[in-house]
Formats: C-alpha cells, structure tokens, sequence
C-alpha cells in the first residue's frame, strides 16, 4: 500500500467532527501550519492561554494518524510468520491486554497485536466521556492516564517498525517521513512527560541521535 492510499484509507476522524470555527479546529490549523513550517518543537509547545488536556487531545489524535498511516505501509510484511510475537529487537516483547475484553496479557503476533491497539484507540477517541467532542466539556479525573496508555503503546508501534521492518521502510523511500512523524511524536511526549524513560530503551539510541540537535 502506498503512503498516500494509506492516509485515504486509515486516518480516524471523529464521529462528531468538530465545528467549523471551533476552538479545536483552530488548535489543529496551528499545528498544521507548524508542522508545515518544518519546526517541530515549536509544533508541540501549548499555545499561549491554551488549555492543556485539550492540546493533547488534538495532538492525541494527529499522532494516532501519523502511526496508523506508517503501519499500514508495511502492513502486508508483517505478519503472523515474519513477526510472531510483537516485539522490539531480542530485548523487548510486549503481550496484550485492554482490561476489559482481555484482562490477562497474552502473547500474539504483531500484526494481532497492533490490530488490537488500532481499535483500542479508536474506542478511546470516540468515546465522549474520554474525548469531549463539544468545547467546554470537561475532561475526566483519568485523562492524562488514558493519554499516556495511548501514547505508551502508540510508542511500541515505532519500536516494532524501526527494529523489524526499517530496511523495508527504506526501500519504499518512506524513512524520511518516518523519522519526521517519529521525532514530533518524541518531542510532544517529551514536552510533556507523557511517556516513562524505562519505556524508550528499545529506541533509546535512535532518540538521542535524532533530537541532538
């Protein structure tokens, strides 16, 4: 699957899409022109007089849809036979669980496993009592919980396609484009703390090296 049949295919919209002139809406035209501008850390910096848990859920969302899009370029080339487990090199293997439908972490392959987050995520955007679709609605108390689980497991996502599937990414000419999408998802989460230290060791090398700068 190309990039651009990807991104067709796969970017999430809300059910209730936000209103035109929306507070939101403005939110994400100033990350898109940032992004445009090619300054990533000046991207995911709250704007001025912003509200926080409303930055993130706009940002949460971009960042779903940057992962899902890259994913679906190799998707065809990650399957139960190449990738049997879902992992991060020989060091790091992840199991999956979602509390509620899967309360035990059980091994599965990483096609299995990143279909399973994919929902996941979608559930979690589309649930209203998480996402408010109407300005003004407060968040709940878990919010900035809910967002790092996102954003944790969103992360694992990377790990996989850097460790497993980058020579692939390479030969589709889409490693510039990861290595973008990668490095605003590191500096948002960043930014924030979204994300422990202990979760980044699978690409601890290739952070370093890409936010020295």
């Amino acid at each position: 699957m190309t990039l651009n049949e990807c991104r067709n295919a796969m970017t999430f919209r809300s059910k209730k899409g936000s209103p035109s002139g929306s507070t939101v809406l403005e939110l994400k035209k100033h990350i898109d022109a940032l992004l445009s501008s090619g300054n990533l850390r000046e991207a995911v910096r709250l704007p001025l007089g912003g509200d926080t848990y409303e930055w993130w859920a706009v940002n949460t969302v971009d960042l779903f849809n940057h992962a899902n899009i890259l994913y679906g370029t190799i998707t065809e080339f990650c399957t139960p036979s190449t990738c049997p487990i879902m992992s991060a090199g020989p060091k790091y293997e992840y199991r999956w669980a979602d509390g509620v439908t899967i309360k035990k972490p059980i091994i599965v392959s990483a096609q299995k496993y990143i279909e399973y987050l994919m929902d996941w995520i979608k559930q979690q955007l589309d649930d209203e009592s998480i996402f408010p679709q109407i300005w003004g609605v407060q968040f709940p108390p878990n919010f900035q919980d809910v967002v790092k689980t996102i954003l944790k497991r969103l992360f694992r996502v990377y790990a996989h396609i850097y460790h497993s599937h980058f020579q692939k990414i390479v030969s589709l000419k889409e490693e510039v484009h990861l290595n973008t999408c990668f490095k605003h998802f590191m500096l948002f989460t960043m930014e924030f703390g979204l994300i422990d230290k202990s979760e980044l060791e699978p690409l601890k090398e290739i952070i370093e090296s890409m936010l020295h700068d």
